[in-house]
């Protein structure tokens, strides 16, 4: 009988979906599409919760969404977060690695099954590209001494990914992944897992041509009021509630 599996997933924009809108409006991506496949390619349903909130920085993430994912009894986490501090060039970056090592021992001290993921790279799209892609970088050093040695982590790493840095996984706003983006790094973590991944997920076809908004435009509706929140102290999360907050059964398809 195949084991019980209760996967949740804690984080920000990343991992709440956005970027890969559904015709409602409401968001999807890779930890729903992974909860989804993980259900296929087991032939069985699963447990699945989703405590991301976009805009969320490290901390938030980890005194607001760990402990109520932990209180759900799961054998899988998924965590990522670090992208919103990443940007905040007075950060530093040890001070995010310290908050992902309070994660994993919070998941070593409930046994639970840690699953490691780093964000894709989308500096080459960006304002500030080389700043963004050094900070990437030493997160990414950062982490992976972190879990050096951890053969029992589920670890999936898209930062290196050159490929998915390419424009037509990305959304208009240039920061976030579209849904061919969320596909490819659903892949990855089934693949992590010892899963299978639908193959046509690693390169989906394109079909958002939406990044190439010229300058003006692409800064007015995109770049202009993330400015605005960074000066207000405001974010694109704030009065957001998870969009799972508790177990949904995912039947295999």
């Amino acid at each position: 009988m195949p084991q019980d599996i209760r996967y949740v997933a804690i984080g920000d924009s990343f991992t709440e979906g956005v970027g890969d809108e559904l015709p409602d409006g409401s968001v999807r991506g890779w930890a729903d599409l992974v909860a989804q496949g993980w259900a296929d390619s087991r032939g069985a349903a699963i447990s699945y919760a989703n405590l991301a909130i976009r805009g969320k920085l490290m901390q938030p993430i980890v005194e607001e969404q760990l402990e109520r994912a932990l209180a759900l009894r799961p054998t899988h986490l998924s965590f990522n977060g670090g992208g919103n501090d990443m940007l905040r060039p007075r950060t530093p970056i040890a001070r995010i690695a310290d908050a992902f090592s309070h994660v994993l021992r919070r998941c070593d001290e409930e046994g639970v099954t840690m699953i490691v993921l780093s964000g894709a790279n989308p500096s080459a799209q960006l304002p500030l590209a080389g700043l963004i892609q050094r900070r990437g970088d030493e997160l990414s050093r950062a982490v992976t001494d972190r879990i050096r040695g951890r053969h029992d982590l589920v670890v999936a790493l898209n930062w290196p990914d050159r490929e998915l840095s390419e424009p037509s996984f990305w959304s208009a706003d240039r920061l976030h992944m579209n849904a061919r983006g969320h596909h490819r790094v659903a892949a990855r973590v089934l693949e992590a897992l010892g899963e299978q991944p639908p193959t046509e997920w690693w390169r989906l076809g394109e079909e958002d041509t939406a990044v190439a908004l010229g300058r003006g435009r692409y800064f007015r509706e995109h770049l202009g009021p993330w400015l605005r929140r960074r000066l207000t102290g405001t974010s694109s999360g704030d009065g957001r509630e998870p969009k799972f907050a508790d177990w949904l059964t995912v039947e295999p398809r």
